[in-house]
């Protein structure tokens, strides 16, 4: 795959793909295929899909409450990291919001997740943006029969406003 990256909108036909890119990833909690292709169709207008000749390579799954901007995963094939993707996705995904009134990006990163929390500080730099912190789940939130998980820290960026 070498073609350009298409970004827009994910249909239902795009969510087996972006599950095998979650999978592969081996950094996201996976979630279920069925809840992938839901997502694809419940939630496309807060969601973005990167494409190359047409196969999805990379997406952002989001939704909206309020002023604010929620992302629940962002993932790119290892074919496309290093390339500046996963920003160009997130700048899409919110170009197309703050249009609507978002104002607020939140998003939550366990504490060892460098990559993500170095994506989520450059984003909250290109769009002049603050960043704050807080604990939100603790590791003993999480139920004990899926094994250990670490701490989700809450991250929220603004307010944002359309470039």
């Amino acid at each position: 795959m070498s073609g350009k990256h298409l970004i827009e909108n994910p249909t239902k036909a795009d969510g087996a793909a972006l599950w095998r890119i979650a999978r592969d990833s081996k950094k996201l909690d996976l979630n279920t295929p069925y809840a992938y292709l839901l997502w694809c169709h419940d939630f496309a207008d807060t969601s973005v899909v990167a494409k190359v000749d047409g196969t999805p390579v990379g997406f952002v799954i989001g939704y909206r409450k309020q002023d604010t901007g929620f992302v629940w995963q962002v993932a790119v094939d290892a074919s496309q990291r290093g390339k500046g993707l996963a920003g160009a996705l997130l700048d899409e995904l919110f170009g197309q919001l703050t249009a609507q009134g978002v104002r607020y990006l939140e998003t939550t990163i366990t504490p060892d997740n460098e990559a993500s929390i170095r994506l989520f500080a450059s984003f909250a730099k290109r769009w002049d943006a603050t960043v704050e912190r807080q604990d939100l789940f603790s590791a003993t939130d999480f139920p004990a029969e899926e094994g250990t998980h670490e701490q989700e820290d809450l991250y929220r960026i603004g307010p944002l406003s359309s470039q």
